[in-house]
C-alpha cells in the first residue's frame, strides 16, 4: 500500500476498530459474559479484520500486478501469485 494514502487510512481505521473490539472480547471473557454476547462481538472483530484484509489485497493487487513499489526491486506478481494472495483470506 505504498502510494495509496486514502486506502491505507481506511485500512488503519478498520484495524484500530478491530483492535478495540478484540480488547472488548477479551474483557467480556474475563468478566464471564454470556456466550451469545461474546460470539456476536467476536464475529464483529472477524468481519473488521476480513474487510481490512480485502482492502489491503485489492489495493495491493494494483501495485503488485505492475510491480509498483517504492524501492522498485519487486517484479510484477503472476496471476497465480495474486490469486493465492487473495485466497489466503478465504
Amino acid at each position: 500500500m505504498n502510494g495509496d494514502n486514502e486506502a491505507a487510512t481506511a485500512v488503519l481505521n478498520r484495524l484500530r476498530r478491530a483492535h478495540g473490539q478484540l480488547s472488548g472480547v477479551i474483557g467480556m471473557i474475563e468478566q464471564g459474559r454470556d456466550c451469545k454476547d461474546v460470539v456476536t462481538q467476536l464475529a464483529a472483530v472477524s468481519k473488521a479484520l476480513n474487510r481490512a484484509g480485502f482492502k489491503i489485497v485489492a489495493t495491493g493487487m494494483r501495485e503488485c500486478a505492475i510491480g509498483a513499489t517504492d524501492d522498485g526491486d519487486h517484479p510484477p506478481m503472476t496471476e497465480a501469485e495474486l490469486e493465492r494472495l487473495f485466497l489466503a483470506l478465504a
